[in-house]
């Protein structure tokens, strides 16, 4: 999610932390604790807390990166004033690559929590996601942007859904369903790791307003490790709120929470509950398309994308080429899981890997860009290591990136061999 930032002289550590969790609280806690339990069983706690761990230095990293580079490109920027524009094009294409991806999952998210809710089945669940695409299309067509008081209020509905999950469901915590704890062994626990990682990305999104931060050099480390406890707590909560009842398994990981709600709050929560997942999972969705969408323009314009993808509306000077591959793309991923030749907790683990990917380049601009910066260095070398580790568990979805990567090759080659000719 994309926030936008209020344009202040200067940010005090009360107003960057809100900022903070603004950027990374998302609509990944609301599918991911059910999923992760499934893979690894209760043992899926210690795969969120490892990664609650890798959060901070990560989220430092990223936040030094912005202190001394505030860009509005975050990671890809990064990544191309430390190494070269055509690595951090290439890191710009995997976020690109992930979106296409990530808006389907976000939208079949909250489809999911509606169709529970109103018990729609499956066809309501896929009409529901459609429907959430579109808007998020036709939103940024128009050239609508999210206001940070709409994402602020998707962040507060958020919370209060956690917390109303959490609170409600402790009476009916039982112990007993943490036993057995580790039922299929620490490969899965590694593998959760990496479904998590979605929950804990955008900490370089308010990076181009850094420079507005009181005193950039202390508030970055101490908002940074805040925020990262707040969001670690909610999150580690929630999944042992979803163990404890059981409020996962076939048919009900990816809605756990919706199914918590109900055991707390009855059928009146559980519908209150829908509605607001729609809001919370609509609002993301056209926050990714936008960016996106402009993404890709940027990418073709600096010629290293297609160039229809700089079409523009005549009137509202939207990226509508982009626009209608990203639609097409959203359409194609939706028949993909409609034919039930992929889950959604497969599905997710494609964009992980470039997201992964995309912290790990991050990361590694960290050493080179921060070298001059002992804990900027420090961290960063931390991430790159751990990040590194997390991208071994991704097993096949692992050939994503790689297979991207080969591409990206091929293109410049080419790229330069058709720029020598007409020269």
């Amino acid at each position: 999610m994309e926030p936008s930032i209020p344009k202040t002289s200067s940010l005090t550590l009360t107003q960057i932390i809100p900022l903070y969790i603004g950027s990374v609280l998302g609509s990944g806690i609301l599918l991911l604790p059910g999923l992760t339990a499934d893979s690894s069983g209760p043992a899926s706690l210690l795969a969120w807390i490892l990664m609650s761990i890798l959060a901070i230095p990560m989220a430092l990293s990223m936040g030094f990166l912005s202190v001394k580079y505030p860009h509005a490109g975050g990671v890809s920027y990064f990544v191309s004033k430390a190494f070269n524009p055509e690595i951090g094009m290439l890191v710009g294409w995997f976020f690109l690559l992930s979106a296409i991806i990530a808006v389907p999952i976000i939208a079949l998210t909250g489809a999911g929590y509606a169709s529970s809710a109103f018990g729609l089945g499956d066809s309501g669940r896929i009409i529901i996601s459609a429907i959430i695409m579109v808007i998020a299309v036709v939103s940024n067509f128009f050239g609508m942007r999210l206001t940070g008081k709409v994402q602020m209020t998707v962040v507060i509905a958020t919370v209060l859904i956690l917390i109303g999950a959490i609170a409600g469901s402790i009476p009916s915590i039982n112990m007993e369903n943490f036993i057995p704890f580790m039922p299929n062994g620490w490969i899965s626990v590694g593998h959760s790791a990496t479904l998590i990682f979605w929950c804990f990305l955008g900490w370089e999104a308010i990076s181009h307003v850094t420079e507005e931060f009181e005193n950039p050099g202390r508030d970055v480390v101490r908002g940074t490790i805040i925020s990262s406890i707040i969001i670690s707590i909610l999150y580690l909560a929630t999944a042992f709120a979803v163990i404890g009842t059981k409020c996962y398994g076939p048919g009900i990981s990816d809605v756990s929470l919706i199914h918590l709600i109900n055991l707390s709050f009855g059928t009146s929560g559980m519908i209150i509950a829908g509605i607001i997942t729609l809001f919370i999972t609509t609002a993301p969705a056209i926050a990714y398309t936008g960016a996106a969408g402009r993404l890709a323009y940027t990418i073709s314009k600096s010629g290293y994308g297609p160039k229809v993808f700089t079409l523009l509306h005549t009137r509202f000077f939207t990226p509508v080429g982009s626009l209608i591959f990203l639609i097409i793309c959203y359409f194609c991923i939706l028949l993909i899981f409609m034919s039930g030749k992929i889950s959604l907790d497969i599905l997710i683990q494609i964009p992980n890997t470039t997201f992964i990917l995309t912290y790990f380049a991050g990361c590694a601009a960290g050493l080179i860009l921060l070298k001059n910066d002992k804990i900027g260095l420090i961290v960063s070398f931390i991430s790159l290591i751990l990040t590194g580790a997390i991208f071994c568990f991704t097993g096949k979805a692992m050939f994503w990136p790689l297979i991207l990567i080969l591409i990206w090759i091929l293109f410049l080659k080419f790229r330069k061999q058709y720029q020598s000719n007409n020269n």
